[in-house]
């Protein structure tokens, strides 16, 4: 990105040079998320252990839930906020989802106020990964 900055400043004057503009905005975007990133590095915490009671949602647990309405049934992983992925069915710890399912065991029900309007699921199935060897 550097390089690229250089070759574009190169190119002669500066202020009607829309690729030396590109570049710098670029590479101020990079900054202010290495910034950001380690920020964020000082108050991650890795998480490796299966919690005490692996029969409740917590943490880093798979929870497979039935939608009442339809029967349907969705698989959700629960992390961090950074680590956020929808098509993986990874959810923040953060939304809404996350925040009805804790503490839940198989079987129980439960509501959660979606954008689509108030769901009502029940947990099929809990798991947690294993833990990795040392």
């Amino acid at each position: 990105m550097v390089r690229a900055l250089a070759a574009a400043a190169a190119e002669g004057d500066r202020s009607e040079n829309a690729e030396y503009t590109y570049r710098k905005k670029q590479l101020g975007e990079i900054d202010r998320r290495v910034r950001y990133l380690s920020k964020r590095l000082e108050s991650l915490r890795i998480v490796d252990d299966v919690p005490s009671d692996p029969d409740a949602v917590f943490f880093g647990a798979w929870v497979e839930v039935e939608d009442a309405a339809n029967g349907q049934c969705h698989r959700y992983r629960i992390v961090g906020p950074d680590e956020t992925d929808a098509r993986k069915g990874w959810i923040s710890i953060d939304s809404p989802l996350a925040r009805a399912m804790l503490n839940k065991r198989v079987g129980d029900e439960f509501e959660v106020a979606l954008p689509a309007g108030t769901e009502h699921m029940a947990v099929v199935a809990i798991e947690y990964p294993p833990r990795p060897e040392a």
